[in-house]
Formats: C-alpha cells, sequence, structure tokens
C-alpha cells in the first residue's frame, strides 16, 4: 500500500493530500530511508514522521484499503512520540529521521 494513502486510512493524518505533502517535503521515513508518497509499505515497517516540533514513531501492524475508526487505530502501533526544540540545530534534527 502506498505510504500516502496508509496516513489517510489509519488516520494518523487525516487528508491524503496533506499526507502527500509531508512525504515529498522528507519528513517521512521508513525504516530509516527517507520516503515519498509512493513508497509501498509492508507489515512490520517503521515509520518516522516529523510533525513541526514533534517526531512519532510507529510500527505498521495491518493494511486495508479501507478502515472504520475503530480499525484505524488497529492499523499501527505507537513506538515513541518526541518532541523537539527549534533551534539553529536543524541539520541536526533532520540528520536524526
Amino acid at each position: 500500500m502506498r505510504l500516502d494513502k496508509y496516513l489517510k486510512v489509519s488516520r494518523i493524518i487525516k487528508r491524503r493530500t496533506l499526507a502527500k505533502e509531508v512525504s515529498d517535503e522528507g519528513r517521512v521515513t521508513i525504516n530509516g530511508s527517507t520516503a515519498k508518497a509512493g513508497t509501498l509499505l509492508n507489515v512490520g515497517d517503521i515509520v518516522k514522521i516529523r510533525f513541526g516540533n514533534k517526531i512519532v514513531t510507529f510500527e505498521v501492524l495491518m493494511l486495508g484499503a479501507h478502515a472504520k475508526k475503530e480499525e484505524a487505530e488497529r492499523m499501527y502501533k505507537i513506538i515513541s512520540e518526541e518532541r523537539i526544540e527549534k533551534n539553529e540545530n536543524q541539520d541536526e534534527i533532520d540528520e536524526f529521521l
């Protein structure tokens, strides 16, 4: 399943166009590699997304073209949520991803 569609179906990001923008800006990694919107996901992949001053890491547990709200929460497992501070060392933060 494409990354942008997964982010929308799982309700991690509410709109697919926003998921595409975030992915194409280089703010998403899958298993340590920068991912684009069309990157294919597999069960077991570790995804890391930078949202402003927060980095969310989760594991893909399930893939599906459609999901109800209750099912969407079971599609992934949050591994960590980290707050980052905006500072002059943005390059170091980007390297972390």
